[in-house]
């Protein structure tokens, strides 16, 4: 295992085949899909060249745009910021460019197989993530309440830690089906699946992830549920988390989203900006070399959105930051939904009355990170007297909660995520520079390794984010309050317009916030290649037989419906 309290029970049978991202709401074999031989589907020829407004340049918006092009479509990409979204990957001023920095998306699991898709077809090569007690991690510190306990595996850490992993794992069984679910999800089993979360869905919907720790015997220690929401499972401390859906919870840990992650080499924004560049080796309509860049005047995105509305012939009519305005039959809109409430000039027309109460309610986290460049992995240095490490991949109480140790090998420069944070933690850096954020991170640092002097190794100048204050995110990611599956289930059913009143059809809603697993790009894609399949089906389109479409098995794998009344 590779979590710090494991998410999982060991499994007995390694042979089992790869647990996929499809998660328990909508059990649809995407990856599958995308590897059909017989594509995504296809259009009418007479629809051949129809422009589709795709607003939005992050991941779910350049997977949308590059496979409507791939169906004789011409997908006409908006972009307020930069191609990439949250799969933002930055340099250093001064420093070599090979020295990045992944501000937003940045370790991806290996159930993440329809993202593996787009990595492997553009070339991207990955590598495991030092999480912490991951395989390849050297080493981690656990440093809580002041007492700093040095690991290699979780065996190295007190007892307390490991009794706080059982009653994680116990919790899980006992409250959420647990082994079943993982079962059934290793072997594709739609129906069971479906049972399972259905049950558990009418169940948990208004339940927090603490309130279900706190019913659980095995966590009927404060302290161990303590000890759990500042050190949690995979990726670190969960209590940022314990005010959200325990849902929200269990579609992470059913899917091992948190567990074996892998990065991106070079940086994960790569991926968004060589699909748009990409050469489809199969097109229809348009000639073979054609692009998402080609298809664009000077390569480069339309501007920021700055009104969507509603025009005869139920048409999506857009005006763009430079006062241009155009007309479609189809739209797609994966950027950040609170955009639509703010700054963008919406007709209250555009979609029904109960998927704008949905997206009005979206919840999201804060996240904050920053990054410094070091002249080499000092780190890996070994400390005279213990033998141990200098310093290690970090989990602490203290205001850095995260830290991070990244490099490319011991001869040449490297960098630490001082500190990553979510939420209350996270605002709580919101109003420090980016040198302000260091400075306090060094000082809670130097606390933990009194023997390092971190300083003496930055290069560079840190580089900074906080989410919230960006203005076309305003949030990392969406997660679910108690009592909101179903303003989900509008968000991400949206793309089956069949449903929809004539004058509701034609834009569609797709993106990390549409999701069910936000904060992870496979979700990004899955909602993408929904809007695709919708997209295609208002134009009149259809997928093969051979390969049926998310919206083709709909009736039979729909998310749950709860009652309204």
């Amino acid at each position: 295992m590779t979590s710090t309290v494991p998410n999982a029970i060991e499994h007995a049978d390694e042979q089992q085949p790869p647990i996929t991202m499809f998660g328990p709401d909508f059990p649809y074999a995407y990856d599958d899909f995308l590897a059909h031989p017989a594509g995504l589907g296809q259009i009418p020829a007479t629809e051949h060249g129809t422009e589709v407004a795709v607003i939005g340049g992050g991941l779910s918006g350049i997977v949308a745009a590059y496979e409507l092009m791939k169906m004789g479509l011409k997908p006409v990409v908006y972009e307020a910021d930069r191609i990439g979204g949250r799969l933002r990957t930055v340099g250093f001023e001064g420093c070599d460019p090979s020295l990045t920095a992944e501000m937003g998306a940045m370790r991806f699991p290996p159930s993440s197989t329809a993202l593996q898709h787009y990595i492997d077809l553009v070339g991207l090569e990955t590598r495991p993530f030092p999480n912490p007690l991951a395989e390849t991690t050297p080493s981690t510190v656990v440093d809580l309440k002041g007492e700093s306990h040095y690991a290699e595996t979780i065996a190295d850490l007190p007892q307390v830690y490991r009794d706080v992993a059982e009653a994680w794992n116990k919790c899980l069984d006992e409250g959420a089906d647990f082994s079943d679910m993982n079962r059934a999800m290793r072997e594709r089993d739609v129906p069971r699946i479906r049972e399972i979360w259905a049950r558990l869905v009418e169940k948990l919907d208004n339940q927090t992830f603490y309130g279900f720790l706190c019913d659980s015997d095995a966590f009927k220690s404060f302290r161990h549920r303590e000890i759990f929401g500042q050190v949690g499972f995979g990726t670190g401390g969960w209590d940022t988390d314990f005010p959200n859906s325990i849902l929200e919870i269990l579609r992470v840990v059913y899917t091992e989203a948190d567990d074996h992650h892998r990065g991106i080499v070079g940086g994960s924004q790569q991926l968004p900006l060589r699909l748009w560049e990409r050469e489809p080796e199969k097109i229809v309509h348009w000639a073979y070399g054609t692009s998402l860049a080609t298809l664009h005047e000077n390569g480069e995105p339309r501007p920021a959105v700055t009104r969507l509305h509603r025009t005869a012939g139920n048409r999506i009519t857009v005006t763009d930051a430079n006062g241009d305005i155009r007309t479609y039959q189809a739209a797609v809109f994966t950027a950040q939904s609170w955009m639509l409430l703010s700054k963008i000039d919406c007709d209250d027309s555009l979609f029904p009355i109960d998927h704008w109460t949905a997206i009005e309610r979206t919840h999201y986290m804060e996240s904050s990170k920053l990054f410094v460049p070091v002249d080499r992995p000092f780190w890996l240095d070994k400390d005279e007297d213990t033998g141990r490490d200098v310093m290690s991949m970090t989990l602490t109480d203290r205001m850095t909660r995260g830290t991070y140790l990244l490099d490319d090998g011991p001869d040449k420069p490297a960098v630490i995520c001082l500190s990553y944070t979510w939420c209350d933690d996270s605002l709580k850096w919101l109003p420090l520079s980016a040198n302000e954020r260091m400075e306090v991170m060094l000082k809670s640092l130097g606390e933990i390794y009194p023997k390092v002097d971190i300083r003496k190794h930055i290069i560079g100048s840190p580089v900074t984010v906080s989410w919230e204050n960006e203005p076309y995110f305003m949030g990392a990611f969406k997660a679910n309050l108690p009592g909101h599956y179903r303003y989900q289930r509008r968000l991400f059913t949206h793309f089956m317009q069949d449903r929809l009143p004539e004058d509701k059809r034609g834009i569609f809603l797709a993106g990390d916030d549409i999701s069910w697993t936000a904060g992870w790009a496979e979700g990004a894609i899955q909602t993408a290649l929904n809007a695709v399949w919708g997209v295609m089906h208002h134009l009149g389109g259809t997928t093969d037989a051979t390969n049926p479409g998310p919206g083709d098995v709909y009736d039979e794998i729909a998310p749950v419906e709860l009652p309204e009344d």
